[in-house]
């Protein structure tokens, strides 16, 4: 059986204790991956610190076209990152091929970072006095990441932080791993030294020993609240800098005077495309008003029409879940909830694969869990109101804060949501707001720890840290006596 290996240094390795990979369209075991040591970890980052010492002094141009490298390089190979992720993940080839595309935007930005790490320069700041401004990298940085998004999250990632001039290790989900060692290769393809980027495999025994290691400057992490709090407090207690963004509970409010059509089907992609596993999917709907019985209707007959089948298959929309384990936690949710269940997909968790059809939940209250859990799953509840004050106080009451949508044809309505609700990331007629590279991904309250969100400037903040040098060149030696004054402009 194959085994997914570590790539450190340079090298690839394996690990005595290994972890199986499964195809979710079948269930069957497809692999095996190793599963890293403390030592290994050790390994890792000791082959970063040692590269961290050339490439920080690489120039801006050498990085910048290594990135053009690596760009067209998954360009090339796109459809088998694509092909990767859907055999050990089960999204459709389809939504795999959108992923590798987002997350090359980001290696897009990242070609650009001779201008992204431009400083300030004044002048004369005082007599005689020059004063700038530059950034610089921190050293060996660390990203783990969900099974969710295995090309993509990395990807928001890495590029920045090897174009800043840092080093990385990643530890990517133990679920779907080999596109991390994919994107190795073609790092090595595009001219990126060895050591500059690493790949250790595993579970909490990688991800604890990189939040310890007193040589890792900077983690970076998306998964669920609970693990992302742990994230942070460990890794922060240990001096590291951090950003860790959590889970979500993302609510598209319907108003009325919406296109309900459009509404309807925008809504049905973002809530069932890639069975509901992404951190941006919309999984709760606030009709308001009279919007209510037509828009549930519509969104009924869509769920029933969508096509669930193996992710390889082109005839499928909607493919597995990742695991047997997390099948059965969304069917232990829809089982238990009291609300109305106007699609019931229960019936497609028999038989081979992890594989549960479209649910969809009318008249849920705040109160039950189906609402409560971030479900990560096929499932959509409907929650009605009267006006669009009270969708912002349930919104706003939610303890995340990821994404939130507005469908509406009132100008006013829309700037109204998207001042006053308390979310990171906010559409108008667009269920899943992503912004693009060059802008910043994250969310509000407990969808977020830490201070900055990832890509775009402030994922180049993230992974430099500000100098300011101020400088004089005094002429001839004057006859004068030392000044003791604090310091001013003249």
């Amino acid at each position: 059986m194959r085994t997914i290996e570590h790539v450190i240094g340079g090298t690839r390795r394996t690990s005595e204790r290994t972890l199986p990979v499964h195809d979710p369209a079948t269930g069957a075991e497809t692999a095996r991956v190793a599963a890293a040591t403390a030592a290994d970890v050790d390994d890792a980052v000791a082959a970063a610190g040692k590269a961290f010492v050339e490439w920080s002094e690489i120039s801006l141009a050498r990085r910048s076209a290594v990135m053009f490298a690596m760009r067209d390089l998954v360009d090339r190979h796109a459809d088998e990152l694509a092909r990767l992720v859907t055999a050990e993940h089960g999204k459709t080839l389809e939504d795999a091929r959108g992923e590798v595309t987002r997350g090359r935007e980001v290696i897009d930005y990242a070609c650009g970072i001779p201008s992204l790490l431009k400083g300030a320069y004044t002048d004369q700041a005082s007599t005689g006095v020059d004063a700038w401004t530059f950034r610089q990298p921190l050293g060996v940085c660390a990203g783990i990441t969900p099974f969710n998004f295995p090309v993509m999250v990395p990807l928001w990632m890495h590029p920045l932080a090897i174009a800043t001039g840092n080093t990385f290790v990643l530890k990517p989900s133990e679920r779907d791993p080999s596109a991390s060692d994919l994107i190795a290769s073609l790092y090595a393809d595009a001219g990126l030294p060895d050591g500059v980027f690493n790949v250790v495999h595993g579970d909490k025994v990688a991800v604890d020993a990189l939040l310890d290691h007193p040589d890792v400057a900077a983690v970076s992490f998306v998964g669920s609240t609970p693990v992302a709090r742990y994230v942070h407090q460990r890794a922060g207690a240990a001096g590291k800098r951090v950003q860790a963004l959590g889970g979500a509970k993302n609510h598209a409010v319907v108003l009325p005077d919406a296109d309900l059509d459009d509404a309807a089907r925008q809504i049905t992609g973002a809530a069932y495309g890639s069975a509901g596993q992404r951190c941006m999917a919309i999984s709760a709907v606030v009709a308001v008003g009279a919007a209510a019985d037509p828009l549930v209707e519509r969104l009924a007959a869509h769920a029933r029409a969508i096509v669930v089948g193996p992710g390889a298959d082109p005839a499928s929309q909607m493919g597995p879940v990742v695991t047997a384990a997390a099948r059965d936690r969304i069917l232990s949710l829809v089982d238990a909830s009291d609300a109305d269940l106007v699609v019931d997909g229960r019936d497609l968790a028999t038989g081979e694969g992890f594989f549960i059809g479209p649910c969809l939940f009318d008249h849920v209250g705040t109160d039950m869990p189906v609402y409560q859990e971030e479900i990560f799953g096929p499932v959509l509840v409907v929650l009605r109101v009267a006006t669009l004050d009270e969708a912002i106080e349930l919104l706003n009451a939610n303890p995340y804060g990821n994404g939130a949508a507005i469908f509406t044809d009132s100008g006013a309505a829309a700037r109204r949501f998207q001042r006053a609700v308390r979310a990171g990331m906010v559409g108008v007629n667009v269920p899943i707001p992503v912004p693009m590279a060059y802008h910043s991904f994250g969310g509000w309250k407990d969808s977020l720890f830490g201070d900055t969100h990832v890509h775009g400037p402030e994922g180049v903040a993230f992974y430099t840290r500000a100098k300011a040098v101020t400088s004089r060149w005094p002429g001839p030696a004057v006859d004068a006596a030392p000044s003791m004054h604090f310091p001013t402009a003249s």
